[in-house]
């Protein structure tokens, strides 16, 4: 009885996991927003920071961001003279960060809806883009990797996190992508199904 029991339980975790997976979808809906407050494992506030590296005074872009995980920690990071935009192309979510941010007295958030393929900013204008578990459910991420390339300064840094899951981007691929638009792979942590990685636009 006790095996009918734990084969009963496996069955329906693998129908669960199963149902995730497949029912994942892109842009991730805003009625499963809870879950994007989750932390990942290699992709918390303390990796992205080494990764990232956010400086007061510093102009930075965030694209995809969710609820606000990362927002609400990197900005505080570029002080009174430093703003982070953030870019979604849903107005839910934006307005969720800005009150989140609201709430915390987070000031320098500007946020705009848009589409990461075409960037309502001029050339050269960001000290960094990043973008975490974001990438992969954009259709053509080339088009992002082109468009975070030409928003941000001659020695401008672009980061991308990957967690393992259906829009997941092997780091390999990712480097290939990068490459193609000048984008130079400087430094990455964790492992192959949980990374962040870095690239400098000046090569």
């Amino acid at each position: 009885m006790r095996k009918i029991h734990v084969g009963l339980l496996a069955g329906a975790a693998a129908a669960g996991a199963a149902a995730w997976w497949f029912g994942d979808r892109a842009p991730y809906p805003y009625a499963q927003r809870w879950l994007l407050d989750l932390p990942l494992p290699m992709l918390g506030a303390k990796q992205l920071d080494a990764v990232l590296d956010p400086r007061p005074g510093e102009r930075i872009l965030e694209i995809g961001p969710g609820t606000g995980l990362q927002a609400l920690h990197v900005a505080p990071a570029l002080g009174p003279r430093g703003g982070l935009d953030i870019v979604d192309i849903q107005q839910d979510m934006l307005d969720h960060v800005q009150r989140r941010a609201q709430d915390r007295g987070i000031d320098n958030i500007t946020a705009t809806r848009a589409d990461a393929r075409e960037l309502p900013f001029a050339d050269g204008c960001f000290d960094a883009v990043y973008l975490v578990t974001a990438l992969g459910e954009i259709p053509d991420q080339h088009a992002v990797l082109g468009e975070a390339a030409r928003v941000l300064t001659p020695q401008g840094r672009l980061v991308v996190g990957e967690f393992f899951d259906r829009h997941w981007i092997p780091r390999s691929r990712l480097r290939r992508m990068a490459d193609s638009h000048g984008l130079r792979m400087t430094t990455h942590r964790g492992p192959s199904l949980a990374y962040l990685a870095r690239f400098t636009a000046g090569g």
